[in-house]
């Protein structure tokens, strides 16, 4: 059974964190999708990540193409992540549902903190999935570095 990890944004942005949690989620051997909303904004997450520094590459796809089921990342905007993610990070407030977080390893639900809107998404996803009984912890940067604020 996996967790529901949120990641409340205030020291650093989506493009910054992202990467930092994607190369911890390959590393621990997980084929990730990276769940957005709208088709445009995971194409400029897409080109964030290909312009990152070349020590620091992570492979990954924007899916619709022939070879989404092999991606060890695939940036989905509303399709079925064809390859089969053990690790789903939901950003810009997609959805994320209890039956999910239990059937992944883990899921990351990352949310820009000086946003109203965000911040009130992720507070409603907190609670729909806690009282579901799925585990959650969330983490916040107000230190300028991560810290566990909370855990259920």
């Amino acid at each position: 059974m996996g967790a529901a990890y949120f990641y409340h944004l205030t020291s650093a942005s989506l493009e910054q964190t992202l990467p930092m949690l994607l190369e911890k989620s390959r590393g621990a051997g997980w084929v990730v999708e990276v769940r957005g909303v709208d088709r445009g904004a995971m194409e400029r997450l897409d080109q964030a990540l290909w312009g990152g520094p070349p020590e620091a590459f992570l492979a990954h796809g924007l899916a619709g193409g022939d070879n989404d089921p092999d991606q060890p990342i695939l940036l989905t905007s509303g399709e079925v992540a064809a390859n089969k993610p053990s690790c789903v990070m939901s950003v810009h407030g997609a959805d994320i549902s209890a039956d999910e977080v239990n059937a992944a390893e883990r899921v990351c639900v990352l949310f820009d903190g000086y946003d109203g809107d965000a911040l009130a998404k992720a507070r409603t996803q907190w609670k729909t999935l806690t009282d579901a009984g799925c585990s959650a912890q969330y983490w916040s940067q107000d230190s300028g570095r991560w810290e566990k604020k909370a855990e259920k």
